[in-house]
Formats: structure tokens, C-alpha cells, sequence
């Protein structure tokens, strides 16, 4: 099974839980910015909130991906906010038609004095145990 892990992360924090994730399945975490440029059967799609909503750069992100090139999306956030931004990047995929996985990961994220840690070091030992069980079950 071909993967590839993607994020965006302003403050490192999607970035901690993507390199962790990309460990546990031997790839490499890459920004969005590298794009996806051969088929993959699984994308792991990182992102968190930024005023209360999906940041532009994963809306180009999204807006650019090419269907043809990404079976499935997995979808996996880091917020601060009680919500995250799993549900609306969803959307974009699906409206796209582009097939997104019904599981997903998504924990609190340090922003100023909120969720101070966050995420920890068993955060990142759950997205690399979520990220296993998902490519073994599949």
C-alpha cells in the first residue's frame, strides 16, 4: 500500500503529530507545499484551525490535488478550540469526489496558555498506533 503523509502546520505542533505519524508508517512527513505527485492509495492529510476555520493554504492544497492521483484521504488535525477543522477539510475533499475515510484523528494543541504540551508525547504515540491499525486494517 502506497502512503504519503501531508501537513500544515504553522506552529509545528500538526508538523510533531505528522513526523510521528510518518515514522510509524516509514515515510516522509511533507508539507503541503511538495504536493502530491504520484498515486497513492492513502493520504494522510494534517491541518488544525486557525481562526476557526481551514487555513488558505490547505484550501489550495485541496483545491490542486488531483482525484486521479489519492484513493482515500485520512484526515488528522491539532486545534487548540474544542472543534477541529476535520469535518470542513471533509467537505472540500468530498466536493472534490475525492473518497475521505469516516476515521480520523484530532487532539487539543498548545496555542499561548491553552492545552500547555500539547501534543505530548502520547499524542504521538496514539497518531502513530492510529495511523498503524488504519494501513494494517486496509
Amino acid at each position: 500500500m502506497k502512503v504519503q503523509v501531508s501537513y500544515y502546520s504553522r506552529g509545528g505542533n500538526t508538523k510533531r503529530l505528522a513526523e510521528a505519524l510518518a515514522s510509524e508508517l516509514k515515510v516522509e512527513a511533507l508539507d503541503i507545499s511538495k504536493g502530491v505527485t504520484e498515486p497513492v492509495d492513502v493520504l494522510f492529510l494534517g491541518n488544525s484551525m486557525y481562526a476557526f476555520t481551514v487555513d488558505k493554504n490547505v484550501k489550495e492544497f485541496v483545491k490542486n490535488l488531483d482525484p486521479n492521483l489519492v484513493k482515500e484521504v485520512v484526515v488528522f488535525s491539532c486545534s487548540a478550540s474544542d472543534t477541529s477543522t476535520v469535518k470542513k477539510v471533509a467537505k472540500l475533499l468530498k466536493d472534490k469526489e475525492i473518497k475521505v475515510s469516516d476515521k480520523y484523528f484530532s487532539v487539543p494543541g498548545e496555542f499561548l496558555k491553552l492545552n500547555k504540551g500539547r501534543p505530548n508525547k502520547e499524542d504521538c504515540k496514539a497518531i502513530a498506533k492510529f495511523g498503524r491499525e488504519f494501513v494494517e486494517g486496509n
